[in-house]
This record gives C-alpha cells, sequence and structure tokens, in this order.
C-alpha cells in the first residue's frame, strides 16, 4: 500500500486529466505583489496543476486567471498552493460559485469523453 501524499493521485477526491492552457497566477505578500503565468498540466474538479515562471511557496493563496476549454471567458479562482516542486505547483480550488461549479464539471465532463475515445 502507498503513502497520500500531497498531490498524489491517491489523495485525490477528484480524477485529474491532462489539460494545456495558459494560467496567469498572482499572490499578494506584504512587501509585494508576485504575478507569474504559466501553462497547466492536469486539471480536475478541485484543482489543477500548473508549471509556472516563477515560485510560490506551499501555503500562498492565489488567484489565478484561465479559460477553460467549456467557456470563452476568463475566469478567475482563488487556489491554495498545495504543493511545489521546482516550478510544478499544484493547487487546490478555494470557493467557487455555482456558475463556476458548471463550467468546471463541464470542462471535466469534455477531457474524461475525450481521454476514454483515445
Amino acid at each position: 500500500m502507498g503513502t497520500k501524499t500531497p498531490g498524489s493521485p491517491a489523495s485525490r477526491r477528484f480524477p485529474r486529466y491532462p489539460l494545456d492552457i495558459r494560467v496567469s497566477a498572482k499572490v499578494f505578500r506584504t512587501e509585494s505583489q508576485v504575478s507569474l503565468w504559466g501553462r497547466s498540466i492536469e486539471f480536475g474538479q478541485d484543482g489543477i496543476g500548473v508549471t509556472l515562471t516563477g515560485e510560490l511557496e506551499a501555503g500562498e493563496v492565489a488567484t489565478l486567471e484561465l479559460t477553460l476549454p467549456a467557456s470563452s471567458t476568463p475566469m478567475k479562482l482563488r487556489a491554495l498552493v498545495r504543493y511545489r516542486d521546482g516550478l510544478r505547483h499544484g493547487f487546490e480550488f478555494l470557493a467557487r460559485d455555482e456558475v463556476q461549479r458548471a463550467i468546471i464539471r463541464r470542462t471535466c465532463e469534455l477531457l474524461a469523453a475525450g481521454s476514454r475515445s483515445r
């Protein structure tokens, strides 16, 4: 039996799917605002994996901006940095409204259907 490490598939409530989209991340720190951008690696109903142009620390809360395949409008989501491995970051989505939840759910359905057809 494997151990459940943060960000590992065994510790997730929802499956993750491969997804490559542009993501921007902003974190407000006491000394300054940090703005980074990057590309997503994987996506699920409760979070996203992103490779960023800089490093954020586990425990920081970021505002992510991204446009999902199930929507044409950019979405802003608050997310907690759950882990960092170099420039790879795992984010857990925080508060989402019903519209955001529906778009995220629909995106996961589309990604799941796409992965089954391969």
